[in-house]
């Protein structure tokens, strides 16, 4: 449907824009947070604890911050650092998608699939506001492909790679990576009938490859809680790191103990899917209709042209996650693969049965995002936040010129569907990357506090906070985490700098506290985006300001 050279362009464009996106600031909380965790292992030089700021880290599991750490050994702590292990993992998961494509239908299914998962808006935006899901998803469907293909063809090779695959991403956060690997693997062994293939020595080989994969974490657990029953964790003590991985931790998503609970809406997932996997979000939704509606036709018999291993995997997984009471976007990220594949087979079958008229109306739908994606792409440059720079509007004509060359390019409707997608996703990310972030990171607090630190040579270990307000991006850029000290002890130091909000301020004058210098900038959490802050007309009345002030 596509040539070998359009596909390796595409993927070539994809992976600029995620290279531009490499170089923004971090964001907080998340990206800033956990960036923070792993330069703490490298200045430490402990690699078997983890700290969240000054409490100890049971949460998650030590793979994410173990591969940003050993990214700071090789090219030093710096942002784009830190992302190279997520985007890495994508690009592990993109060639994935393409190898369990290939085996459940054929090489244009699985280059289709490659393609829709690295444009996925959520993977897009995985890859610069980097968490612990990147590394899980890539590891997560690496597995599954190794599995999926051992099943269909009883090689040792691929029944290894897959448990080490699976010891990958369960190391990096914890049982939700079995469960998907686990129910979508049983799905393709219950459609396909090869039960068999788990009556194999083979499948020891496999228990041995994962039990060794995962024991570095789990001697880290160990070394960390384990050893150490007297410290106190989320309220309890005797907390044991090994048993919470093996056991705990999901339980405590599902039901909102200990993280809390953020959400009892059961279509919490439903609604968030809508944007989460633009532009493809239709074509996922009729084909999974389709889908289903096959199988129950079929009375779910065996036919060599059909697979389950994604619309079961999917069909079970959602149902799983949206009982969760604890709820994010980016939760869904490990099932981005499985939707990739199930929407390119969709499409293949659409070119193969020449269903014109649906792919019609879908490319419709893609002409339809394409529009709003420059309407909203020319509303940030001339509104929101307006270009600056001549050669701003030299790159933003060749985007828009690259557009109307490929919109108007004769081809078929099936593969016309492929270009208009890629280009709205890459349109839309890379002018994020390359403008939107950098000018809305203008208004994070943290990252311009530390640019301001430097300019003026403060030094690093004199910054002090007086409450426990995270400060992940000014820890990060500095190097160095802020201190917290009471206001009290404050009264007797002196030539330090201390980092405040307004309140803050007003609580060091009232307790006769003066300063002689003091250094403000805008503050905004800028993963919360509002309306009157888009707008340039309302936008300081939703900033705050945070400020370093010297005591003299």
């Amino acid at each position: 449907m596509i040539s070998v050279t359009r596909y390796w362009f595409y993927i070539a464009l994809i992976v600029l824009v995620y290279i531009i996106g490499m170089f923004a600031t971090l964001f907080e909380n998340d990206s800033a947070q956990f960036a923070v965790m792993a330069m703490r292992m490298v200045q430490e030089n402990d690699f078997l604890s983890l700290f969240k700021g000054p409490e100890e880290y049971l949460d998650k599991p030590h793979m994410h911050y173990w591969l940003a750490a050993l990214s700071y050994k090789i090219f030093g702590i710096h942002d784009w650092a830190y992302r190279i292990p997520g985007i890495l993992s994508t690009l592990l998961g993109a060639y994935s998608c393409y190898g369990l494509g290939k085996l459940l239908y054929n090489k244009d299914v699985g280059r289709f699939a490659s393609l829709i998962f690295m444009t996925a808006q959520t993977m897009v935006l995985a890859n610069i506001d980097v968490r612990t899901d990147a590394v899980l998803t890539g590891f997560t469907i690496f597995s599954i492909w190794h599995l999926a293909t051992y099943i269909e063809k009883g090689t040792l090779k691929n029944i290894a790679l897959g448990a080490f695959g699976a010891g990958m991403a369960f190391s990096t956060k914890g049982q939700i990576a079995l469960v998907v690997i686990g129910i979508s693997i049983l799905c393709h062994l219950a459609y396909t009938r090869k039960w068999k293939r788990l009556l194999n020595w083979k499948l020891l080989v496999a228990l041995l490859v994962f039990g060794l994969s995962i024991t570095p974490m789990l001697y880290a657990y160990y070394h960390q809680f384990d050893l150490h029953p007297e410290k106190v964790i989320r309220g309890k003590d005797n907390r044991s790191g090994i048993f919470f991985i093996f056991w705990e931790q999901s339980f405590e998503r599902m039901s909102g103990e200990g993280v809390g609970k953020n959400s009892s809406d059961f279509f919490f997932f439903f609604h968030t899917f809508l944007w989460v996997f633009l532009p493809w979000t239709v074509l996922a939704l009729i084909g999974y209709w389709t889908k289903v509606k096959a199988f129950w036709e079929t009375k779910f018999s065996y036919k060599s042209n059909m697979e389950f291993l994604t619309v079961g995997g999917i069909s079970i997984l959602f149902l799983l996650i949206s009982f969760a009471q604890f709820k994010l976007p980016h939760y869904m990220n490990i099932l981005m693969p499985l939707y990739a594949i199930l929407s390119a087979g969709f499409l293949y079958v659409l070119h193969q049965q020449e269903k014109l008229k649906m792919a019609k109306v879908i490319l419709g739908i893609q002409y339809f995002i394409l529009g709003l994606v420059v309407i909203f792409t020319l509303l940030i440059s001339f509104s929101v936040f307006q270009l600056e720079h001549w050669y701003g509007y030299v790159f933003l004509l060749l985007a828009l010129g690259m557009v109307v060359y490929f919109v108007q390019k004769r081809e078929t409707v099936y593969a016309k569907i492929v270009t208009v997608a890629i280009l709205s996703s890459v349109l839309l990310n890379g002018y994020m990357n390359a403008h939107f972030y950098p000018k809305l990171l203008e208004y994070q607090g943290g990252s311009n506090m530390a640019q301001q630190v430097k300019e003026n040579n403060i030094p690093v270990d004199d910054i002090y906070k007086i409450n426990e307000r995270h400060t992940w991006a000014l820890d990060f850029y500095n190097q160095n985490p802020v201190n917290i000290v009471s206001t009290s002890d404050l009264k007797n130091m002196k030539d330090v700098w201390v980092y405040a909000t307004d309140k803050e301020l007003e609580q060091l004058e009232k307790n006769g506290i003066a300063w002689d210098n003091q250094i403000t900038v805008d503050q905004f959490r800028i993963t919360r985006l509002q309306v009157k802050f888009l707008n340039p007309d309302t936008r300081k009345e939703k900033l705050n300001k945070m400020h370093l002030v010297h005591l003299n």
